[in-house]
């Protein structure tokens, strides 16, 4: 049964200190997740991630939440509105799921929660989303959830020997009312 945490396939909980494990092999897994390539990190640096994101007060609407599956309780990723802006009500999100739980609509479910809450409760207007132009999987996604394309930053980030386009996409509190109702995603 469907709650404000929990859909159909997933559920949208706090990150916990033995979640390291998984966040690493998700880093592992993604190698540079369609954008620009990080350093390696030690398990130690994941350990201590884990153990600041499960103790870390919130800061106000800025949070990260673990993704696990209804079935089996299986960490897939995590989901996040990590930019606000308050007084004109809007915020971003990102969400990452690792590869080999792709494809499975964890996605779109944790997203349609995280936004449900974002404009339900925590009264937002718009929710913004910035993606590489190249990353077709992740504009469909969006796309799906009915975000409309609102710009493009051309050549605006430089990774692996080149630049790329960045996809501006938005969504409405009303667009997303009139797309998802209060039952499901």
């Amino acid at each position: 049964m469907a709650t404000s945490w929990t859909g159909e396939r997933v559920r949208l909980r706090a990150i916990e200190p033995e979640d390291w494990a998984a966040f690493a092999r998700f880093a592992d897994d993604d190698g540079r997740r369609g954008g620009p390539l990080g350093l390696p990190r030690s398990a130690e640096s994941y350990r201590a991630w884990a153990k600041q994101q499960a103790v870390a007060e919130r800061d106000g609407d800025r949070f990260r939440l673990a993704v696990e599956t209804t079935a089996g309780e299986e960490l897939v990723g995590t989901v996040a509105s990590h930019r606000t802006g308050r007084h004109s009500g809007w915020f971003e999100f990102d969400v990452t799921i690792g590869a080999e739980h792709r494809r499975r609509g964890y996605a779109a479910e944790a997203l349609t929660l995280l936004l449900r809450f974002m404009f339900a409760e925590r009264r937002y207007h718009k929710c913004l989303a910035v993606v590489f132009a190249h990353n077709e999987a992740s504009l469909a996604l969006i796309r799906r959830l009915g975000f409309t394309e609102e710009g493009r930053l051309r050549e605006h980030v430089f990774f692996a020997g080149r630049y790329h386009d960045l996809v501006m996409m938005g969504l409405l509190a009303d667009e997303f009312d009139r797309r998802h109702t209060a039952g499901g995603p």
